[in-house]
């Protein structure tokens, strides 16, 4: 029997040419798929009638947190092959933007395999503590106490499948090849026999220690790369792989400014290759547990896959991603554009200010800069270009008004940032509303100047009677509702900050059913949707757990706070650094992803220099918020030349320059100035 790999043309799951595995995988994809999204809903249905009957029956359960928190991890897992199938996994494209179609596959076939070899390590380790817990009868110290090894089994199913996914993503991303049907079931059947019988016991040879069941993944990867790719791919993944082992080998015991060097320009490497952000931050983690600690700690990943996603307040992720989805499905979005621009009316570049409005309030409900950029790029920009906008101001304002996503609460940068270092999370989201509301009146303030010192660019808008605009008001209702309901609950002591996303979210899912816009097909493919979405964001919450694990074991963070308190260094200036450093990182990377990939250097320094960490979260959103749009690779500025027809991308990057100087010197006031931010959240203690 022969299997035949699928082209590089056939990248539809089951394409014409796509072979029996490729489609066996999409079919175990699609129902771990499935599963994530019952689940994503049966987790917002537990965590609203957890409020329901803590509020309004004066009878909260004992159980509610508890199922809710199993549940967003196993979906969590489960929805990373679907993420994987979709290509929702979030990478750096900056080289592979300046690529051939070619030279491109080749280099995301090259990323894969070794992104697969983290995931195999992973699926490994987290099985052996699946078994170790399922032996030692290991329970939670909560009331349901519940054996562990049931909800931590669907982690190992989803890396399992994540892996899979993976395998058959380089399938569809190879030339046609005809290999040995036998060879890959056996390689597979002898790497599961191996890892089984060893589990984590080394041996010895020729007196080194030789850790075999790495060894098995390792080789078992290079025997695919060999099989599927041929000669060349396994020479450049191999000398990837060995070059990388020896580095790590040879920096054992070196000093920290060459390890943390190292690891810095590893990061830099594979996120330019185009490995998966949360995957390259595995990989460091990986490279770091294997060579650098005294002896190797592999179950720290397993460890860190299971408890950095195992908290309650994650919950919140998913919840607001769901809200969101189900708002732009329920079509008010548009209609909230269309009634601004009524208000607006002929005012000096009325359009572009009921775009701001429009992105803010957009903002305030979906806590997502990348979801804001998307959706009012579709909704704004053709509106504006038809009515003789100039590209430059169009897109230049759509731009701006994206980066209120992670600032105007709520937000899930606040939400994560807030977990991560340990500070309220409804303190920061208060702290966001003053700025907030400040730089949207910037922003609008700055296309009134543009407006005056160039008048072709806004033309004279349309005249609307009083009636039509407030019978277009309407249309704003279902973002107040939304708003009043995640907020009021939220400050009224209803819900939790975790349990308001969920409480928006029913409160959109009312919306879009009172509008006749939700089927049972929408609200699998918004649950989907939300999935994947939440899926690849949390991944990158393990990686950068499982890196930050071996940065505080290697003590790097405390030795750059000493280093930085040896320095007496004025905190104006550290500050100015570490802006430099966001601003350059967030032309590559994803906010999230940035965020968690420095906050255990950054946030340090920031404690050792006594600035307040309410006032540095809201300063990280907006430094953040300007990497996204800073040319060249602003992450933004791609999401809408991916939404504009024929848009020129230096076209975008003129227009959203004013905006940028509106954001730096936004960052300057709140640093002369704190009480914009600090002074509300001190209000409300």
């Amino acid at each position: 029997m022969q299997l035949e790999v699928a082209g590089a043309d056939d990248r539809a799951a089951g394409g014409p040419r796509a072979s029996n595995g490729v489609r066996i995988i999409d079919v175990l994809s699609d129902a771990t798929g499935i599963a994530s999204a019952v689940a994503l809903l049966a987790m917002a249905a537990i965590i609203c009638f957890e409020v329901f009957s803590r509020y309004v029956l004066n009878e909260p359960t004992y159980w509610g947190s508890d199922i809710a928190t199993y549940v967003l991890v196993g979906m969590t897992f489960m929805g990373l092959a679907q993420a994987q199938k979709a290509g929702d996994h979030v990478q750096v494209e900056l080289l592979l933007t300046s690529l051939d179609d070619d030279r491109r596959r080749r280099v995301e076939i090259f990323a894969n395999w070794l992104g697969l070899t983290f995931v195999l390590f992973a699926a490994w380790q987290m099985a052996i503590f699946n078994r170790q817990e399922y032996v030692n009868d290991t329970r939670d110290w909560g009331l349901l106490s519940t054996p562990q090894w049931i909800p931590e089994l669907p982690v190992t199913i989803g890396l399992v499948t994540f892996a899979l996914a993976i395998l058959a993503d380089i399938a569809r991303h190879s030339r046609p090849r005809r290999i040995a049907g036998i060879a890959g079931p056996l390689i597979a059947v002898a790497l599961v026999a191996v890892l089984v019988w060893l589990g984590t016991r080394p041996m010895q040879v020729g007196g080194y220690r030789v850790d075999v069941g790495s060894t098995a993944i390792i080789a078992a990867v290079l025997a695919g790369v060999l099989l599927v790719n041929g000669i060349r791919m396994f020479a450049v993944v191999a000398a990837s792989i060995a070059g990388l082992g020896l580095l790590y080998w040879a920096a054992k015991g070196a000093a920290l400014p060459i390890v943390s060097l190292l690891m810095v320009l590893t990061l830099l490497g594979l996120l330019v290759a185009g490995v998966r952000v949360a995957l390259t931050l595995g990989i460091v983690g990986l490279l770091g547990l294997m060579f650098l600690l005294p002896t190797p700690l592999l179950s720290v990943i397993a460890e860190r896959s299971w408890n950095s996603v195992n908290t309650f307040t994650l919950t919140a992720v998913p919840m607001f991603v769901l809200m969101g989805a189900l708002l732009i499905r329920s079509g008010v979005t548009r209609e909230l554009f269309d009634s601004l621009t009524q208000w607006f009316g002929r005012t000096p570049g009325g359009v572009a200010h009921a775009t701001i409005g429009a992105s803010a309030v957009f903002a305030a409900v979906s806590g997502s800069s990348l979801a804001t950029a998307a959706t009012m790029g579709k909704v704004a920009c053709p509106e504006m270009i038809s009515r003789g906008y100039s590209r430059r101001l169009t897109y230049g304002s759509v731009a701006a008004g994206a980066t209120l996503g992670i600032l105007i609460p709520p937000s899930i940068a606040m939400i994560i940032y807030g977990t991560t270092v340990g500070v309220p999370v409804t303190q920061l989201f208060i702290a966001g509303i003053i700025p907030g509301i400040l730089l949207s009146v910037a922003f609008m303030g700055g296309i009134a100047v543009w407006s005056m010192v160039r008048p072709s660019a806004t033309p004279a808008g349309e005249q609307h009677s009083l009636g039509a605009k407030v019978r277009g008001t309407v249309s704003v209702l279902p973002f107040v509702v939304v708003i009043v309901v995640v907020l009021g609950s939220l400050y009224a002591g209803v819900a939790t900050p975790t349990e308001a996303g969920a409480v928006g979210a029913a409160a959109s899912f009312v919306i879009c059913l009172l509008r006749g816009m939700l089927s049972p097909r929408a609200l699998y493919d918004i649950a989907m949707e939300s999935v994947r979405i939440t899926s690849f964001l949390l991944l990158i919450v393990v990686g950068a757990a499982i890196m930050s694990w071996v940065f505080d074991y290697l003590r790097i963070p405390r030795t750059l706070v000493s280093e930085v308190e040896a320095a007496d260094l004025a905190p104006w200036l550290v500050v100015l650094v570490m802006a430099g450093i966001y601003v350059v990182l967030g032309m590559f990377i994803e906010s999230i992803s940035m965020m968690l990939m420095t906050l255990p250097v950054t946030y340090p320094i920031v404690v050792a220099l006594g600035l307040d960490p309410i006032w540095f979260g809201v300063a990280l959103v907006i430094m953040i918020e300007i990497g996204l749009v800073t040319p060249p690779v602003g992450i933004v500025l791609f999401i809408l030349r991916g939404v504009g027809e024929k848009i020129p991308l230096r076209e975008i990057v003129y227009g959203v320059m004013p905006f940028i100087a509106i954001l730096l010197a936004f960052q300057v006031l709140i640093y002369l100035v704190p009480d914009i931010v600090t002074w509300l959240p001190a209000q409300s203690k």
